[in-house]
């Protein structure tokens, strides 16, 4: 079976670095709105209310799944490599899949907040 490349390895390391930046920032804001959510005692109703229609909200949170959907694919291919010896374009293929999978199912939630 053919190895991934030096230079696909290369970049899927400096995607996993910058997504990971990204999220850090993203888990910190999105916990920052769960305290003020929680803390001001809105419902489900009301939370859904204010995010109807809200750009900002859908701009957020589609990065977030858009990082999301970078970040985990390719942790998971090294754990395939490292514990299943699992290797080569079939296995970056299956996490090609993983993220269009979580990118789909990710930007639907948004979706189905928001509109």
């Amino acid at each position: 079976m053919a190895a991934i490349s030096v230079r696909t390895q290369a970049r899927l390391w400096y995607l996993q670095r910058i997504s990971a930046m990204v999220l850090a920032l993203f888990v910190a804001v999105h916990i920052g709105i769960i305290v003020y959510a929680v803390r001001g005692g809105l419902t489900g109703a009301e939370i859904l209310a204010r995010t109807r229609g809200s750009m900002g909200f859908a701009v957020f949170y589609g990065v977030f799944v858009l990082a999301c959907a970078v970040h985990v694919p390719i942790g998971l291919l090294r754990i395939a490599e490292e514990w299943l010896r699992w290797r080569g374009p079939s296995a970056l293929a299956a996490a090609v899949a993983f993220a269009a999978l979580l990118a789909v199912m990710g930007l639907r939630a948004v979706y189905g907040v928001v509109a």
